[in-house]
């Protein structure tokens, strides 16, 4: 099966949303919220430096409440800006 590359807007979303997991988990070990999330830690560090940058709605979803963040927070925070979006379109 071959994958459909990414665009330049959601690989800008990937790596949004990787900062933002790893601003989240602070002091806490990678380890550690991996686990609590269900997740391994080869997985979650994928995610926070965007080389995983479409993980499953699941996957993010157990990570978000185990950050103690909205899955709207998450949307928002992690939606690269309008032109950016407009950019991938066009």
């Amino acid at each position: 099966m071959v994958r459909t590359p990414l665009t330049p807007w959601e690989r800008e979303r990937g790596e949004r949303l990787g900062a933002l997991l790893r601003a989240a988990r602070g002091a806490r070990s990678m380890v550690e919220v991996a686990a609590a999330a269900g997740l391994s830690a080869e997985t979650l560090r994928k995610i926070e430096t965007g080389r995983a940058p479409t993980p499953a709605f699941f996957t993010v979803a157990a990570l978000a409440g185990t950050l103690g963040l909205s899955l709207d927070e998450v949307a928002t925070l992690a939606a690269p800006s309008e032109a950016a979006a407009e950019d991938a379109v066009a």
